[in-house]
Order: C-alpha cells, then structure tokens, then sequence
C-alpha cells in the first residue's frame, strides 16, 4: 500500500477514496488547453458495489490498496449467492449476484477465478479474459457466409445471449471476450 496520483490508476488499480474502497473499472486521461490534466474514472465501491463515473484532478493523491488475491473455484449456486471454494484451504466463500456483476454470464461448475479480499471479505471476482462457451440455442447458419459480417443472436449454456456470424449454429463452440461481452471466434 501506498500514496498513488489519480492518473496513475488504470483498470483493476484498488484505492481508499472518501474513507471507500474502491477499483477502477475505466480510466481516462485528459488534458486539454490551459485546464488542469483530469482523470475520468468509472469505479466501482468494493463494499456495496455502486459504481460511479467522475472526472478527478490529475494530481489527487489516494492509498492504493492491494487486493488479497486467491484462486478460487465456483462450487455451485444457492438463490441469489453463488459458492466459491479456495483451491488450497477448502475454506467456501459466498459472492452475491449483484457483486458478481457481468461475471455470472460465463460462471459454470468448477470454473477457476481469482477471488480478492479486503479485510477478509470477498470484494472482487477476476474473470479470465476469455472463456469458450457452447451455444446452446440459435437460428441455423447460412452456408456459404463465412464472413461473420452478419450477426444473429444466440444463447450460450449460461443463458446468457450474444452477437455470433451466421455461421454460428447450436453446439458451436465460442470464444467470448468477458470484458465486453463480445463474439471473439469460433473454437475448432
């Protein structure tokens, strides 16, 4: 831990701010003119897991914070908490669905994730950057466009639905991006 300059935050950076404990989401560097340099931050509260999107002054200091990261994996889910065991201690830890966020899109059973804690309470789930899910429900494919200029919508085994080519068809294994949640490739 340490004093860090707001324009040193960029995604995924944890910092005390207002007495919260936050992590960046997005960050942005501005300048333009005469004016003062700002950052433009989309954060989010590691505690009650608003997020909030402001402009700060370049030059604010906050403490940076280090998350206690841990390899965790998903065990199963009961109503709205979904169950993580640590891979080493056997210890289960349970993450609301609101603090997941975008992440139960991908969660299936034994998925491995990076789980952080602040003072020994679950505050961050770190997905990989790409998962490869099966499609589950889509319209046929259109042989002979293999473009993937032409989106159709299709449904992976999460539930989750996305963008896919035409080519797409159920029992299709993807490739997703988990940071926006887009179509990447198709996994042969």
């Amino acid at each position: 831990m340490g004093i860090i300059v707001m324009q040193e935050i960029k995604p995924g950076v944890s910092f005390i701010l207002d007495g919260q404990p936050f992590i960046a989401l997005k960050s942005e560097f501005s300048k333009s003119g005469r004016n003062a340099a700002v950052m433009k931050l989309k954060i989010r509260n590691l505690f009650n897991g608003q997020i909030i999107e402001s402009v700060y002054k370049a030059a604010d200091k906050v403490e940076e914070i280090v998350l206690d990261l841990r390899p965790m994996q998903f065990s199963y889910q009961e109503g709205n908490n979904y169950i993580f065991m640590d891979n080493e201690t056997f210890d289960q830890v349970e993450v609301s669905k609101e603090d997941l966020g975008t992440a139960v899109n991908y969660i299936v059973d034994n998925m491995e994730f990076e789980i952080g804690f602040y003072e020994g309470r679950a505050v961050d789930v770190r997905l990989p950057i790409t998962v490869e899910r099966v499609i589950t429900e889509t319209e046929p494919g259109l042989k002979g466009d293999t473009t993937g200029r032409t989106l159709k919508r299709a449904k992976i085994e999460t539930g989750y639905e996305l963008m896919v080519p035409l080519f797409c068809e159920n029992g299709t294994k993807i490739k997703i991006d988990t940071r926006n949640g887009e179509y990447l490739e198709r996994v042969k």
